[in-house]
């Protein structure tokens, strides 16, 4: 096969590149190595900046009438008392609020529309195994998929294939780990009609249990110092689930839907990034080029961005065939500091906050939180991070004469 532009990973950041890229008419392939989106337990936070972005691409009205559940306000419960963290009545966006929808149903949505589009290509069970060199740049990617070894020939390779990236891996990229203190098991228990309002996180003793709403169950991650399942599996599956009824009473009638460690996935958490996020002929985005602490939900949000701001600088060079190593560090110029000042930020609430909460033993409120508390008008600060980030991105890549939709290629 031969495209413009090869993106390995079906994730935000490679859909969202690649609809960006075939609305600007660049050739455009996607390969994910999974057979559809289903996987739990990933981010389904939609951002208000990301919201904006899908504003400007004419589908706002579209995503909003699929199933979702909009999150206005961040609050937290500490030792039984609730406390607004974070109010979006403010931030600088159309959408004013977090939309809560399943991963993979945002990417459906994506997917439908990109298809639109005659230069977009998505294949399924397509895994990226290796790179293709030639003239000493990057040249392609072989990938297996379910009819044999394929090869796909580009200007552009794009490595959207996460934390864990095989094209970061095989490129030689120097990854710098910046450390994370804690881990979070994540899980699910039923929700009811007469279940208390959202209240995104509870801290109760030393303990940390963050629960999203997904309508008709809830999903929860607990959070714990880093390394410690092992202990916390040896002390047994009814010593856990009395821990969890312990920070959220009203969940005591179902813990026991917990039956075994199966239900439980451990997430490690890592926050790292590259020192350099491309070679010729190559770029990292999202994850493949900065792993993202769960805090705040915002590694969906930074995925987005750093896809827009790639359509944005690359789509004109891939049309016209002349991309060049400058083009690529471009990119990285551009969304490296709104990274780095986010990763800051994760790791400061690690140590001051999750780290200390995690082995406190009192009733003790982290200054922070006291803070906010006591002066509401600060909720709008951790909005504005949490909601848009520190470099929002715009939707700035043309839309080629020959690539308009065709309408009846999006399904209903």
């Amino acid at each position: 096969m031969r495209v413009d532009c090869c993106i390995a990973g079906g994730g935000p950041a490679g859909v969202m590149l690649g609809l960006l890229l075939a609305r600007a008419g660049v050739d455009v392939v996607v390969l994910e190595k999974h057979a559809d989106f289903l996987r739990d337990f990933r981010g389904d936070t939609v951002h208000p900046s990301t919201l904006e972005v899908i504003r400007e691409l004419g589908l706002l009205e579209s995503f909003l009438a699929r199933p979702h559940q909009k999150m206005r306000q961040i609050a937290g419960e500490i030792a039984g008392r609730r406390i607004v963290i974070a109010d979006f009545s403010h931030v600088p966006a159309t959408c004013r609020f977090i939309a809560l929808m399943p991963q993979w149903h945002f990417l459906d949505f994506l997917v439908e529309h990109a298809r639109a589009y005659p230069t977009f290509r998505l294949l399924m069970q397509a895994e990226v195994t290796d790179l293709i060199r030639e003239n000493d740049r990057v040249a392609g990617v072989v990938a297996t998929t379910t009819a044999g070894r394929l090869e796909v020939r580009s200007s552009l390779v794009v490595g959207a294939d996460g934390r864990h990236s095989v094209v970061r891996e095989r490129a030689g990229l120097v990854v710098e780990n910046l450390g994370a203190p804690i881990d979070v098991l994540w899980m699910r228990l039923s929700r009811r009609p007469d279940d208390p309002g959202p209240t995104l996180g509870y801290i109760s003793g030393n303990h940390i249990l963050v629960m999203l709403d997904r309508g008709d169950y809830w999903q929860c991650g607990f959070v714990i110092p880093k390394g410690a399942f092992d202990a916390i599996r040896a002390r047994g599956i009814d010593s856990f689930r009395a821990q969890i009824a312990t920070i959220v009473p009203f969940m005591r009638d179902r813990v026991g839907e917990l039956k075994s460690w199966d239900d439980i996935k451990l997430l490690t958490v890592l926050v790292d990034r590259l020192r350099e996020w491309y070679r010729p002929g190559l770029l990292c985005i999202g994850d493949a080029a900065h792993a993202m602490s769960p805090v705040g939900g915002v590694g969906i949000n930074l995925a987005i961005q750093d896809a827009v701001a790639a359509a944005n600088l690359l789509s004109v060079p891939l049309r016209q065939g002349h991309l060049s190593v400058d083009d690529l560090r471009a990119v990285q110029r551009r969304r490296e500091f709104p990274t780095r000042m986010t990763q800051r930020l994760q790791v400061f609430i690690h140590n001051r906050v999750l780290s200390r909460a995690l082995v406190r033993t009192g009733t003790e409120w982290p200054l922070v939180l006291k803070l906010v508390a006591r002066w509401p008008i600060l909720r709008r600060i951790p909005a504005r991070f949490v909601g848009v980030g520190f470099r929002p991105e715009h939707v700035r890549s043309p839309v080629a004469d020959h690539a308009k939709p065709d309408a009846r290629a999006v399904q209903p």
